[in-house]
């Protein structure tokens, strides 16, 4: 009896991990709408996949990432991805690459928010002042100052950003937990939407004059990724 009631317990407790594990699969994009008709199907979660037999080396491989970019622009800084749009054999793979240079002192990877990924990112060179910001209601601001070598975690999907400090240019390398992470920066999106969102919106929700809200509205938002 002893036996039946343990077998009938760990059939319990196996049938209850299957619960807790069972999901849908997380999105691969910002979103992906059913349809009926399969023939009338254009994406799917992630990309197709090519008949493994048919996979070669540059399918893996992507060349490029020790050249330093260009940050002469507004926000001061270049973001090099290296996401599944570069190597095609990250699909399905569930983890992607960026390079970020920073101009001397004010280079910047502005307040933005990855969707799908958590982000861990490590300095090869320069100063960097890097935080995250944590959800409603604290909202607490959590930063650290990093030098060449130090390692610094912006957990999935929490607004966060990282500033050059020091004199000379800055470069660091960041690693990300989705094939396609996604990037919301914070500014282009409220500011720079399009079409753009009414001003009534956000004057009320930024507590700004209208003024003010239609003069960000009307300004040039860099992407520099």
């Amino acid at each position: 009896m002893k036996g039946a009631h343990l077998l009938l317990a760990v059939s319990l407790l196996a049938l209850a991990f299957s619960f807790a594990y069972a999901s849908d699969p997380s999105p691969l994009q910002d979103f992906c709408v059913a349809v009926n008709d399969p023939k009338d199907g254009v994406f799917v979660n992630g990309k197709f996949c090519k008949d493994p037999k048919d996979a070669k080396a540059e399918d893996f491989f992507y060349s490029g990432l020790n050249i330093p970019r260009n940050t002469t622009n507004p926000v001061g800084s270049t973001v090099t991805p290296a996401n599944v749009a570069q190597i095609p054999g990250l699909n399905t793979l569930g983890i992607s690459l960026v390079r970020i240079d920073y101009a001397p002192y004010g280079g910047q990877n502005p307040p933005h928010t990855h969707p799908r990924a958590t982000e861990i990112l490590v300095v090869v060179e320069g100063t960097l002042y890097v935080g995250f910001v944590t959800s409603n209601p604290d909202n607490r601001l959590i930063t650290k100052i990093l030098y060449p070598g130090d390692v610094f975690v912006f957990p999935v999907g929490l607004i966060h950003f990282q500033f050059n400090v020091g004199k000379t240019n800055a470069v660091a390398f960041a690693a990300l937990s989705s094939q396609n992470p996604g990037v919301i920066t914070i500014a282009n999106a409220v500011f720079g939407s399009n079409p753009p969102i009414n001003p009534d919106v956000l004057v009320k929700a930024f507590q700004l004059d209208k003024n003010v809200v239609k003069n960000l509205q009307s300004k040039f938002w860099w992407a520099n990724n």
